[in-house]
């Protein structure tokens, strides 16, 4: 019997992923690609009648058991840049893209000059906002250390280490200054919530979850923004699906004009806060 090739290796994993994953072919290709030490591209495009490699069955074997794609192989794609990304640091996910392009259409031809990103991890949504304004620059907070650390890394591969500052910090308490866009990502899940067990089993419990009603957080964060946000700039917050009036209802208390956003799949993902 001839040696196992590419193409046959990844039908089979995607067969076995089936059980864990939604996307049991694209991590298998990605698990493959990683083990090639090539892009998925290049994988599909000229490497699927190769051997495989010995590393695959071992990456599949930590997929088997929910270790998150991102962690297994140390990267990430969001928006128009790929970070680095593992253990300690809130995997980025396609829906907080949603922020990005609310950005986008606010300053439509022009861009933002100061870019604050509170709880910002590795770094995803300040370095995607400094990629797509050139000139812009931008202040990221967190309190973990862990995600820190990955962010500075992440800063200084795509170039962007003078233009991103990078703090620990306890959301905007001690800030000063005022910022022409604000962005924020912050924990918003009930802890009694259900979890897929990737996310439950991996992820860092203080980026996921903000007490019993998943609020606890936007009610530190919001009270802040009136101050923070410069004149004809716009707050935009990632929320889950059933928080638009509760977070909507924050921001008018703290003097500001809400108005939710939904992401690619009509589910209400942010509440964007612009001065009345």
């Amino acid at each position: 019997m001839g040696e196992l090739r590419v193409r046959a290796a990844l039908a089979d994993a995607a067969g076995t992923l089936a059980a864990v994953s939604e996307t049991p072919r694209l991590d298998a290709e990605l698990l493959m690609a990683h083990a090639l030490g090539v892009s998925r591209d290049a994988l599909l495009l000229s490497r699927l009648d190769d051997p495989v490699p010995d590393a695959f069955a071992a990456l599949v074997g930590r997929r088997l058991a929910h270790e998150p794609i991102a962690y297994i192989t140390g990267r990430r794609g969001f928006w128009t840049i790929e970070l680095g990304v593992g253990p300690g640091v809130l995997v980025p996910r396609p829906d907080s893209e949603t922020l990005i392009e609310a950005a986008v259409e606010h300053f439509a031809d022009r861009a933002p000059g100061r870019v604050l990103d509170l709880g910002t991890g590795p770094g995803t949504l300040l370095l995607a906002a400094l990629d797509q304004w050139p000139e812009a620059q931008g202040l990221g907070i967190d309190a973990s250390g862990d995600a820190l650390a990955y962010a500075r890394r992440n800063a200084e591969a795509l170039g962007m280490a003078d233009r991103a500052e990078l703090r620990t910090g306890d959301w905007a308490r001690g800030l000063d200054g005022q910022f022409d866009l604000i962005l924020a990502n912050p924990p918003y899940i009930g802890t009694a919530e259900a979890l897929p067990r990737e996310v439950r089993e991996h992820e860092p419990p203080q980026a996921l979850f903000a007490g019993a009603d998943g609020l606890d957080d936007y009610r530190r964060i919001v009270p802040d923004l009136a101050r923070l946000l410069a004149k004809g700039g716009i707050a935009l917050l990632e929320i889950g699906s059933t928080q638009g009036e509760a977070v909507s209802t924050l921001v008018r208390r703290s003097g500001l004009s809400p108005r939710v956003i939904s992401d690619l799949r009509g589910l209400s993902r942010v509440v964007a806060a612009v001065e009345l």
